[in-house]
């Protein structure tokens, strides 16, 4: 049971895993969390279901940090992949909310041997570079090799790589280093100090993910013609860019989540029974 104070918590956690489906972020897979501000030991996140589908407090688990266990031990079955979050969140006190995703714009980033830059001024979250977690580098021969972080040493490992190679210093606010990690063949995960910056930050991963494509492509064609011999490369955001640029735009955040909340409150797929704001019904499941 969801304590009543942390009401709109939760329901600004329901309203953020449906924006990230109305973006592409997440589909029937992929998941959110917030910590419990009341107790910071302890995490929610939705049961097993597809994110669009999560609609109250009863499809909310509090999670123990410390293990990823459930506080309740008739809790309804829960992801798999929560030992992203609970040790994320044992790693880096600061962060507030995580996001995991297998958005189908960033996955060539995770296994082509092209890295993710910064190249648009609504992504300086990514820093000068993003690391790209190859999980065959830890695993157990006892593990699964399903590239699921399965097991809080998997998730230990994954953690690692968000305070590896100082990125962006200061700029999101989670003692992290990097604010979005690739995953191998998987996806991405990404840390904010709130559930807002997070939604936005992923979706910004996934825009960013397709215009530096397109940009690789553009070039690439353009060197075949013949003509683009004497003209720079794909060029990216300074350092100086996406640290300045990041702490301008991160600023505006309320711009976003206000226009992705209207339009999740707008549709008919959508049911947050918390947002008193929602007043279509969702349409019923076939």
């Amino acid at each position: 049971m969801v304590a009543a104070n942390l009401t709109s918590l939760i329901s600004t956690l329901i309203t953020g895993l449906h924006i990230l489906h109305y973006n592409g972020v997440l589909d029937a897979y992929g998941h959110m969390s917030v910590r419990n501000p009341n107790n910071v030991t302890n995490f929610f996140m939705s049961r097993d279901l597809a994110p669009a589908n999560v609609a109250n407090t009863s499809d909310i688990v509090e999670y123990l940090v410390s293990d990823a266990s459930p506080l309740d031990p008739n809790a309804p079955k829960g992801f798999i992949e929560r030992y992203i979050h609970s040790e994320l969140y044992k790693r880096f006190p600061r962060i507030q909310s995580v996001v995991h995703s297998h958005s189908n714009e960033v996955l060539p980033f995770t296994f082509s041997g092209v890295p993710m830059r910064s190249s648009i001024h609504m992504a300086g979250f990514l820093g000068d570079n993003v690391p790209v977690f190859d999980i065959n580098t830890v695993y157990n021969s006892s593990d699964t090799f399903d590239l699921l972080i399965r097991t809080p040493q998997l998730g230990a490992a994954l953690a690692n790589d968000f305070a590896s190679n100082v990125s962006l210093p200061n700029a999101t606010d989670t003692q992290a280093a990097h604010a979005v990690v690739l995953m191998q063949n998987h996806g991405f995960t990404t840390v904010a100090d709130s559930i807002e910056l997070a939604v936005m930050q992923a979706c910004y991963t996934q825009t960013n993910a397709g215009v530096q494509s397109n940009a690789i492509m553009l070039r690439g064609a353009y060197a075949s013609t013949g003509m683009g011999g004497g003209s720079p490369g794909v060029q990216y955001l300074t350092t100086e860019e996406t640290v300045q640029g990041w702490q301008v735009i991160s600023a505006t955040s309320d711009r976003p989540w206000g226009l992705w909340k209207h339009e999740v409150e707008s549709s008919n797929l959508y049911q947050n029974l918390l947002d008193p704001n929602q007043t279509k019904a969702a349409s019923p499941l076939l």
